[in-house]
Parts: C-alpha cells; sequence; structure tokens
C-alpha cells in the first residue's frame, strides 16, 4: 500500500505524471469525464508568478483544474492510499452488498468523491461495529410491509390541490428485523417486488449510502441508527446544525388564494413559500396580493419551470425582484443553457437556484452557473456524495423530497449533517390535514428541531395507519380553466388533474404562446351540467383551445 507522498516525483513517475496530465481529470462526485485546463495550467515554464497561481488553485477543486504535476501526482496518490485504506476496512466489515465495487459504483468512480464522502461511510460502519456487538451478531431484513395510505389536503387548500392534482397518496414501508427492530420510511408509489427483495435478507448496514429506494433507503437508516442508538444524521457525519429550515408549498391560482397561502403558512411558522409561475395568472397580480399580507421576512420562492412563455426572462426577473417578498427564482431557463443560468446570476439582485441541472450539478456548479442547487429525490447515497461537492466549494443547496413527515425528517437529519445544506428543504408535509406519526411538527420562524432520538426519531400512529389506508377520497374529473383578456378576449382550455404540467407548462400541448404578465384573470370551471359547459368541452377537446374575440356591445339608435 502506497504512503502519502509529499515530495516531489520519485524517480521514473515524471513520464507517468505527464501522460496522466494529457488526460481528462475525474471532476469530484461526477459521473463523467470534464476536463478545465484554464490558462494558470498552461503557463510558460519561465513564468515564476504563473506557476505558483496554478499550485495555489490546483488542490482547490479536486479536479476542477488541471494542477501541475507535482501537485496532481501528490493528490493522486494521498486519494488512492486513503481510499486503499478505507476498503480494506469495508470489505471486512461488509461483506455483503456493500463492497469495493458497489462503495466506487455509488460515488461515480471518483477517487477525490471517493475520498470527499469517506467520513459519512466511516461513521456508518462504526456504528455498525457497535449494533453487532451489542445485539451478538449481524441484524437481517425480515419483511418489508408497505400501506397505501390516502390523506386529505387542509381544507384552505383543498380547492386548488385538488384540481390540480387530484386525490393524493403516498406508500408507507414498515421494514422488520430478525432483533425485533422497525425502520420506517415513504415513496409517492410502492417500490417494486424487485426492489424490495434486494433487501430482503440483508444486513441494513449493508444499504450505507443506499443507492436503490429513496423510501427503503430511509428506512435502512432508520434501522441502522435505532440498532447503534443514534440518530440518523450521525450515521451521515458531523452535526452542522440542531435547526433546520423548511419551506412550505401551493399552487398558482387567483391573487386572493396566493394572499391566503402567506397568511396561512406565516400563522403556523412558516417563512417560505414556493409555487409554480402559471401563465393562467398574472404573477404581478399575485405578487401584489402577497406582499400586502406577507409579515417582515416572508419570502417567496418561484419555480419558473424553465421557462416555456414568451416573456424577456431577464426583465420579468428583475421586475418581480423589486419586491421585498421576492426571495428566489429556481430554474428560470432551460437546464442546458448553463450560460444563461451565469448571465442571470449577475443580473438579477435575488438568489439563482438550479434544480434540474443537466450535467448532475458537477460542471454546472464548477462554473458557478447559479446561487444554489436543489436536489429533488436523490438516492441517499447521491445526496451525501454531493453534499461533499457543495461543501468543498461553499455551496448553499437544498434537498426536496415530497413526503409526509417520515419523508421531512429524513430530509431534516440529512441537512443536520451536511455542512452547506443552508436553503430551506421543501417536502409538502404542510399540504396534508392527515399523517401516520404520532407527532407533527409545525416551525419556529421557519426552522424545525432535528430529532436527538435513535433513528429517525418519529413513531408510527398505528390506528392512523389503519384509518388512512381505509380511507377514501374523491376524484377530481377534468374540468375547463376559463380566462379573460382585459380586452375582453377569452380562452378556454382543459385541465386533466392527470397532466398537472400543463397548469404550468401549458406550450407542452402546441397551442400558442402565453406570458406571466399578460393583463388576464382566470377561473376554473367545474361541470355544472349545463348545456354551455358541454358545449365548451366539446368544442375546446376537438381544436385544442378555444380563443374568442372580445363581445361587441350592440350599437345603438344614434350610432
Amino acid at each position: 500500500m502506497e504512503e502519502c507522498q509529499t515530495g516531489v516525483e520519485r524517480p521514473g513517475e515524471v513520464a507517468k505524471t505527464q501522460a496522466a496530465a494529457a488526460r481528462p481529470v475525474w471532476l469530484a462526485g461526477a459521473t463523467g469525464h470534464f476536463t478545465d485546463r484554464g490558462k494558470a495550467s498552461q503557463a510558460a515554464p519561465g513564468n515564476a508568478a504563473a506557476r505558483a497561481a496554478s499550485r495555489m488553485h490546483a488542490p482547490v477543486g479536486l479536479g476542477m483544474l488541471t494542477p501541475d504535476p507535482v501537485t496532481r501526482l501528490r493528490t493522486h496518490t494521498m486519494h488512492r492510499s486513503l481510499l486503499a485504506r478505507f476498503l480494506d476496512q469495508l470489505d471486512c466489515r461488509a461483506p455483503g452488498t456493500v463492497n469495493r465495487r458497489r462503495f466506487l459504483a455509488t460515488v461515480g468512480g471518483s477517487a477525490a468523491a471517493a475520498v470527499a464522502v469517506l467520513p459519512a461511510y466511516q461513521h456508518a460502519l462504526a456504528a455498525r461495529r457497535r449494533a453487532e456487538a451489542e445485539t451478538g451478531g449481524p441484524i437481517r431484513v425480515e419483511s418489508i410491509v408497505a400501506h397505501e395510505i390516502h390523506p386529505r389536503y387542509h381544507e384552505w387548500i383543498h380547492h386548488e390541490l385538488q384540481h390540480f392534482y387530484g386525490p393524493s397518496k403516498r406508500t408507507v414501508y414498515e421494514v422488520k428485523t430478525n432483533t425485533g427492530l422497525v425502520g420506517l420510511g415513504e415513496s409517492g408509489s410502492p417500490a417494486s417486488e424487485s426492489v424490495r427483495k434486494h433487501y430482503i435478507g440483508t444486513n441494513p448496514f449493508d444499504h450505507i449510502g443506499d443507492m436503490t429506494s429513496l423510501g427503503l433507503g430511509t428506512a435502512m437508516y432508520d434501522l441502522m441508527g435505532q440498532a447503534a442508538g443514534v440518530p440518523v444524521h450521525r450515521l451521515i457525519g458531523q452535526r452542522q446544525r440542531r435547526w433546520v429550515k423548511v419551506g412550505s408549498w401551493t399552487v398558482s391560482a387567483d391573487p386572493s388564494h396566493m394572499a391566503e397561502a402567506v397568511k396561512q403558512y406565516s400563522r403556523r411558522g412558516y417563512t417560505w413559500l414556493k409555487f409554480h409561475l402559471s401563465p393562467f395568472e398574472n404573477v404581478f397580480d399575485q405578487l401584489e396580493a402577497m406582499q400586502k399580507v406577507a409579515p417582515p421576512g416572508f419570502k417567496v420562492q418561484f419555480d419558473v419551470t424553465m421557462g416555456g412563455t414568451d416573456d424577456h426572462t431577464p426583465d420579468l426577473l428583475i421586475r418581480m425582484a423589486r419586491f421585498p417578498i421576492c426571495g428566489a427564482f429556481e430554474d428560470p431557463k432551460l437546464e442546458k443553457d448553463i450560460d444563461a443560468y451565469r448571465e442571470l446570476r449577475n443580473r438579477v439582485r435575488v438568489p439563482i437556484l438550479y434544480h434540474h441541472s443537466p450535467l448532475g450539478a458537477t460542471f454546472e456548479v464548477v462554473r458557478r452557473a447559479a446561487d444554489g442547487y436543489m436536489m429533488g429525490h436523490a438516492p441517499i447515497g447521491t445526496a451525501i456524495r454531493k453534499a461533499g461537492l457543495f461543501g468543498e466549494l461553499d455551496l448553499p443547496f437544498m434537498l426536496q423530497n415530497v413526503g409526509g413527515e417520515i419523508t421531512r425528517t429524513m430530509t431534516a437529519q440529512m441537512h443536520a449533517a451536511f455542512k452547506t445544506a443552508t436553503w430551506h428543504t421543501h417536502c409538502d408535509a404542510e399540504t396534508w390535514r392527515d399523517d401516520v406519526v404520532t407527532k407533527k411538527i409545525d416551525p419556529t420562524n421557519g426552522m424545525i428541531p432535528v430529532p436527538n432520538q435513535p433513528g429517525l426519531g418519529v413513531s408510527i400512529d398505528q390506528e392512523q395507519l389503519e384509518r388512512l389506508k381505509k380511507q377514501k377520497l374523491p376524484t377530481q374529473a377534468k374540468w375547463i380553466i376559463k380566462t379573460t383578456y382585459k380586452n375582453g378576449t377569452r380562452m378556454f382550455n382543459i385541465a386533466d388533474p392527470a397532466e398537472s404540467i400543463f397548469m404550468v407548462r401549458p406550450d407542452r400541448r402546441k397551442l400558442l404562446p402565453l406570458s406571466y404578465d399578460a393583463p388576464l384573470s382566470t377561473e376554473w370551471w367545474d361541470d355544472d351540467g349545463s348545456k354551455a359547459y358541454r358545449e365548451t368541452f366539446a368544442r375546446i377537446q376537438k381544436s385544442g383551445v378555444v380563443l374568442e374575440k372580445p363581445r361587441r356591445k350592440k350599437a345603438g339608435p344614434n350610432e
């Protein structure tokens, strides 16, 4: 095993190093190769200042820049040494599914990324040794039970969410071991039988840095924490914070609903609200309504869903940013246009957030394309790896994992251990009246405490679980979006809860150009049994969209 080198190259290494310098560099945490050979690394041999600058920058990103040969050899050898030592330990402690090949696959095959996430794995392996010593042998998953539940929305937001998405349902997992432990997890839909079999018969600690299922991976971490007697965040790393920021959620609707959302959530202790812009509402009418009722410090995160309108994005965002309530813009441009994100970041005063990163939050991060990053429903192993990258670059980020209190608690546990997870996390738990846990927590000044009990720190209310499994919720039929422009023009579209994306990206149907700033207002027209509804619905089905000219008043006798 090679030791960490701190001196110059050994004899015979120069040629190897020169050859290596011509190859692409692994970006920390990436799943592909990227090279940025910048001017500093191409400095002339005689330029001492340039060579010094190159050495100064080389170690910063572990792959962001191509370092000079000496630094490259020293860093690369150090990575191999540390990684080899850890993999020896990993093989001894985890002969099951966690082995050298799986670990390297988990971190994207990058030695730099592997070293960045070593602390997370070392914490979990230490917990494994402790748990097995206390139980007298390995822990084994014996059964996985998936419960489909049907929680109700809060009454004040039911009409809007029901029309966008229809009734809600989630899957709650109870995972039992041979030692009597029960781990909890949650997902939007049940995992397949083949995915469940992946866990049956294994040790929960075999799934350190799980990459298979966020819901079942959550249950594995709950079991690991319970077995070791530590909270989940201690399995990931050192605690960075005791309280975690959380945001709230609604959908784009008329200005009165948006104002009500601000009032409802601020009363409950939230300081952030997120929603997707929709061209069926004027965003400035919404902004004015929300600003009037917002308490000091309350902010809104606007998800632009990568555009889809004919608006001039920089101008739109600059005007929106003049409102004190405007807190951040998420995905304001097509995800592939990294340069456009950099330009917006320079022009707009509020933070730009990158959610749907085209390169998996790797090269975009190095380009400093955004002020913050989001990961949605990322497997636990991916979240750990990316958190290491964001931490090294001192870039704030958030996790967005939709679910109830089980999901929010797991997300809070991860945020507690990730150095730069300082943005609020989104989960939607606040939108449901019902949940299966024994205790629900509303935030204080926009933050919730991170549980310090072993495992996740939540417990199932079995009576509630059985009730929500049996609960039947009303379905939502298609309905008509009736839009009236201030010049009298009327537009009619069909909304379908099974195609909720249409409400925020109607351009997907390729009908007509729209704008977030058009002078209009919208009504939601449910089937009232009238002849007018049936005829209008049929017309829309035939033509895709109905656009009617303003109705002219009949001329008077003197006109």
